[in-house]
């Protein structure tokens, strides 16, 4: 029987989750910087954070209190402590391009076209405000297999009034956050999260669990802001790497500040090893976006539509086919592999690929 906490009134609750995923109240300073010089960010409707609260509940959300729960719901999981075989990688890739640009959000803005940030989205083609677990599932896909239909997005890179999109397959990896690989699961059905927070300081994106070397061009890294200029050669992007929490409550697939049934593992104790937390108990594959936008030279104008470059963020939405996802995960990353988009290790031919040359299941 689901226990759900208690309910908001439908107004106070889309106040809360607006609060919550944008973190009102916190305002970003020119004192929140690093060392490179920030790049001008225009008064307009691009700047991002002049939003409205959204008022509206998912097409998933059945009573409409923010509470999607999964079905059926994962309890008795306690995070495991063992130690793994030695295995260096355990991962594999989701190759997946541009498909289109919107200022929609289906996960904060359900329902409401039009009412967010400007979103590049990668992966279904049909991704727009009203999308739900069934429209996305079995849905047609830029990424390289045709079993992933879930929907990927981050908002939009400018150089100023210009739009600039990433440039082919985009390095989505799915990888092991905790130490043992072996204890990580697919992704149920239907998952959804933020990674991340627009309205996040330059320091809170530094100090952020997902932070793994933030905005780099050249042989500039460790960027928290986008840099001011980058070298202007033609095997020159602008980078950017960001990791998803990986520990799952096992009961919802959504909450109302969409983050908090997922959780970043932890250390554990008198180790260096990572597991998930007591009370999110259930590892899933770890998603790192790794985003390069062919953009170099000048980059005083290179914003995001959310703002500076530390608002970066990302949202993903699971309609992965069941048993495509598993063979994956059980070979790539159970198993301790490095993994392309077909689930084969180039160091380890003998151990075979998941999927055909067509990226299909056999």
């Amino acid at each position: 029987m689901r226990s759900s906490p208690q309910r908001l009134p439908a107004l106070l609750l889309g106040t809360a989750l607006i609060a919550g995923v944008l973190g009102i109240g916190t305002i970003a300073s020119a004192a929140d910087t690093d060392n490179s010089p920030p790049p001008a960010v225009a008064a307009d409707a691009h700047s991002g954070h002049v939003m409205a609260a959204s008022t509206q509940a998912s097409g998933d959300d059945a009573d409409g209190d923010g509470y999607i729960p999964a079905i059926p719901q994962v309890t008795g999981v306690t995070p495991s402590t063992a130690t793994p075989p030695p295995a260096y990688h355990h991962e594999f890739q989701a190759g997946c391009s541009v498909t289109h640009t919107a200022p929609d959000d289906p996960i904060v803005y359900p329902g409401q076209f039009g009412k967010s940030h400007d979103h590049t989205f990668m992966g279904n083609t049909s991704t727009d405000a009203a999308s739900t677990t069934g429209s996305l599932y079995g849905g047609n896909t830029t990424c390289k297999a045709p079993a992933d239909a879930s929907a990927y997005w981050m908002p939009s890179l400018y150089k100023g009034d210009q739009k600039i999109l990433p440039v082919g397959p985009q390095v989505i990896y799915y990888k092991a956050g905790v130490t043992d690989y072996r204890s990580v699961r697919p992704f149920p059905k239907g998952l959804r999260f933020v990674v991340g927070n627009p309205m996040q300081t330059a320091a809170e994106f530094r100090a952020h669990k997902g932070f793994v070397e933030g905005w780099e061009c050249g042989d500039s890294f460790f960027n928290t802001d986008i840099p001011a200029s980058c070298p202007s050669r033609p095997d020159v992007q602008l980078n950017l790497r960001m990791q998803a929490p990986s520990c799952w409550n096992g009961l919802y697939l959504d909450t109302p500040d969409h983050k908090s049934h997922m959780a970043y593992p932890v250390v554990k104790p008198g180790t260096n090893d990572n597991m998930c937390p007591a009370s999110h108990p259930v590892a899933l594959p770890m998603i790192e976006f790794k985003m390069a936008w062919p953009v170099n030279g000048d980059m005083s104008q290179v914003r995001l539509a959310s703002g500076r470059g530390y608002s970066f963020h990302y949202d993903f939405f699971n309609a992965w086919e069941e048993r495509t996802l598993k063979a994956l995960v059980d070979h790539c990353v159970v198993d301790g592999l490095q993994c392309d988009t077909r689930g084969f290790d180039l160091y380890r031919p003998e151990r075979g690929a998941v999927l055909n040359a067509d990226h299909r299941l056999p």
